[in-house]
């Protein structure tokens, strides 16, 4: 298409311009730009609400956009729709088994949506199970699996049909930290086996560690995409956290001490320097408040966001969730009419 900018000789796999949502008065996404190239793990880092969701669900054609254009795998999501589909697989956020079949029954239904070759189903079958590592459990049902292994056979059913493009939406959410770890290494050895392009969310910072690229959102925008490392490099700081007994009392006394600005975050206080290691000494030194613990740490991509954004993606998180909260309170009684 004439609106694929080239790269590298090839057309990118998705390619997203001015892309735009709202619910009514929800401004859910608002007016996105970025691509996605050919065999790249790119990852949305955001908290939840922030139009992660809304944006990978505009992208499946599960949504129409309010205004602005995409393309996924060569094809528009809004004018052609079916062809989108034929080309990406689809994890949900939540799951979405039947739990009363077993792994390879809910694989040959998906295969029969899809349409894929019958003399292909089994071999097909067969060669994601074994990657996933559920080959072994192919006849038992679903509904007793454990969570991982749920989400294994999702993204093996995923795979059924070869598709160009593949979405994870909080592939991991819910699991415990060994699950999610195990989870990820299947996922980057589906990377180098099958040559697909992997779109994912999540609000995991180790997570998206593990892509090329991310987008961090906020908001309903992104506020920066760049390789995790280039973006943990231009933070450019230090993160220095300290327990104290009165967390107001010492942000009032780094901000007329030393001019840092701290917030609070996780019930102790924290703030960015350069070179925080040799700044410690200094503020035990001058700081007049008694300091129970300090901890240094190189920058994180929740830096990264927090420097973007001016808040942690847990605070975040807390305030939407407090934003939600006041909105359903405000409609339960009478303040939503008009």
């Amino acid at each position: 298409m004439d609106r694929y900018v080239e790269r590298n000789g090839n057309a990118p796999a998705i390619v997203v311009k001015g892309l735009d949502k709202r619910f009514g008065d929800v401004h859910a996404v608002r007016g996105v730009d970025f691509e996605v190239a050919v065999g790249e793990v790119f990852g949305f880092l955001g908290p939840n609400g922030a139009g992660k969701t809304t944006t990978i669900n505009m992208l499946c054609t599960l949504v129409n956009p309010t205004s602005g254009w995409a393309t996924v795998a060569g094809h528009d999501v809004v004018r052609e729709r079916d062809d989108v589909r034929r080309n990406i697989g689809l994890v949900f956020q939540d799951p979405t088994l039947d739990g009363y079949m077993t792994g390879a029954q809910n694989l040959r239904m998906h295969a029969e949506l899809y349409g894929v070759q019958r003399d292909l189903v089994e071999p097909r079958m067969q060669q994601v199970l074994k990657m996933v590592g559920l080959w072994e459990r192919k006849d038992t049902v679903a509904g007793t699996y454990s969570g991982g292994m749920r989400r294994r056979l999702e993204i093996a059913r995923g795979l059924m049909h070869s598709p160009r493009v593949l979405f994870l939406d909080e592939p991991t959410i819910g699991l415990d930290p060994q699950t999610r770890r195990s989870i990820w290494t299947y996922i980057r050895e589906l990377k180098e086996r099958e040559e697909i392009t992997i779109f994912m969310t999540t609000h995991y910072m180790d997570e998206a560690e593990w892509c090329d690229r991310i987008a961090i959102m906020d908001h309903g925008e992104i506020v920066a995409l760049d390789a995790p490392e280039t973006l943990k490099a231009q933070v450019g700081t230090d993160r220095v956290t300290i327990h104290t007994d009165n967390n107001e009392e010492a942000i009032a006394a780094l901000s007329e001490r030393f001019g840092i600005e701290a917030l609070v975050s996780g019930g102790a206080v924290t703030f960015a320097v350069p070179a925080g290691e040799k700044f410690v000494p200094r503020l035990f030194a001058e700081l007049e408040l008694p300091i129970r613990a300090v901890s240094v740490s190189r920058p994180t991509l929740d830096d990264v966001f927090m420097s973007y954004t001016g808040t942690t993606i847990r605070d975040a998180e807390e305030d939407q969730g407090v934003n939600r909260s006041r909105q359903m309170m405000r409609v339960m009684h009478g303040g939503g009419r008009r």
